[in-house]
């Protein structure tokens, strides 16, 4: 069967990571994927449908590597006592308002599982974009996965027993038990593992600047990971945290606020990713008290607010590299398209724009199937209205200035000829 072909004609391609753009380009798809990139030609392709860009920028869709689509609201331990079905709805939302932003696949790195995975494979859940999950985060007790309030008391310790889960998270106490959290959210399809090694803003009672978990308890989920072919994505605010993480084997360091130069030398040594999330912190800042966000939450917040973009130059300077991760919490998602601004504050345009495509891609182990345009990658394309290497804010003001959005060879968004 004759797979739809799709020409896009005439357009300036930003292949996801060249500095320059290629103009008067034509790119041929064919059914889901980038069959062919060649010059404009005045003949159109025999049965292909035309998208005329007429000079407009062509880009691969973009990826977000940080999102929790099942944290419905900025108060976390009533998050988590929420109905499934209200969350599943959220993140239904959540999900189509990305798309709408350009962003055709994301990583979640908390709380996704495979029944969304499933509701979108069977087409339960449409015109969303490309999904890949860790399920639940695995933490210490006391740790950023752990939200109980202090005074809470475990039921569970009536029976001798201290295993404690929710939708989100799992208390895995010793390298034994984070082996067996590991498996378990593997067997469950999770593309990757999410642990928490330091303390942070949403939890109420582990303080932002200490590392968790011990070395033991990091090896061994890292050493699950890596036979089951997979890898650990860690959160870490400090410092000392980020170090550890790298030194042990830690593939994708998220946040990094509080990173030194001479720790960021060593992330980029061990040839650890970063993933920043620079939105959220501003976000919360500036409107988490109006939400609901709790006050020992907000203390919390101002701390890594007056770093974040601090930590953007270190690591640049240290050549770490960096994808691009949002995290924003609730309603908090229709700033998504923030990230690109604000980075765009202390980094070149290039650097912001590769990280949300190719260095990202990598990330997912995905490298030349997404976040790129060369022929046999996913057709996931964005057509703008503007040149986002002299103004990222084309990318930053909500989808309104991309005209058309194709997601694995199907328009999401098509406002021009």
């Amino acid at each position: 069967m004759e797979k739809n072909k799709i020409l896009f004609r005439s357009a300036r391609v930003f292949d996801g990571e060249s500095d320059k753009l290629r103009d008067g380009v034509d790119v041929l798809v064919a059914g889901d994927t980038i069959h062919e990139i060649r010059e404009t030609r005045t003949s159109a392709e025999p049965g292909a449908e035309v998208v005329d860009c007429a000079g407009r920028v062509l880009m691969p869709g973009l990826i977000d590597a940080h999102v929790h689509v099942y944290i419905s609201g900025l108060n976390i331990p009533r998050v988590v006592h929420t109905p499934l079905s209200y969350q599943a709805h959220f993140a239904a939302e959540f999900l189509h308002a990305t798309l709408d932003r350009g962003f055709t696949t994301v990583r979640d790195v908390g709380g996704a599982d495979v029944g969304l995975a499933y509701a979108i494979r069977d087409g339960l859940l449409d015109r969303v974009p490309r999904l890949f999950y860790g399920g639940r985060v695995i933490s210490q007790t006391g740790g950023h996965g752990d939200h109980r309030p202090p005074d809470e008391i475990d039921p569970m310790e009536c029976c001798g027993c201290s295993f404690h889960s929710n939708q989100l998270s799992v208390i895995a106490d010793g390298a034994d038990a984070v082996r067996r959290a590991v498996r378990e959210e593997l067997r469950r399809g999770a593309s990757h593992i999410k642990i928490m090694a330091s303390g942070g803003v949403a939890s109420p009672s582990d303080p932002l600047d200490r590392s968790q978990y011990s070395d033991e308890e990091i090896r061994a989920a890292v050493d699950e990971a890596e036979r089951a072919g997979s890898y650990v994505a860690a959160h870490c605010h400090p410092a000392q945290a980020v170090r550890r993480a790298a030194a042990l084997g830690v593939r994708s360091i998220e946040h990094c606020t509080l990173i030194d130069r001479d720790t960021a030398e060593f992330v980029a040594e061990r040839g650890a990713f970063a993933v920043p999330t620079i939105s959220t912190i501003i976000a919360l800042a500036e409107e988490g008290e109006r939400f609901g966000f709790p006050p020992v939450s907000m203390a919390k917040v101002k701390r890594v607010a007056e770093s974040a973009l601090r930590s953007l130059e270190i690591l640049k300077s240290a050549g770490v590299k960096m994808g691009l991760g949002t995290d924003l919490l609730g309603v908090m998602h229709q700033r998504q398209s923030t990230e690109f601004t604000l980075r765009a504050k202390v980094l070149p345009a290039i650097d912001v724009l590769r990280s949300a495509c190719v260095i990202n891609a990598e990330i997912l182990n995905q490298s030349g199937r997404l976040g790129c345009i060369r022929p046999g990658a996913a057709a996931d394309l964005l057509v703008l209205d503007g040149n986002p290497l002299e103004n990222i804010s084309v990318l930053g003001s909500g989808g309104d200035r991309i005209p058309v959005i194709m997601q694995n060879g199907r328009f999401h968004k098509r406002v021009i000829p």
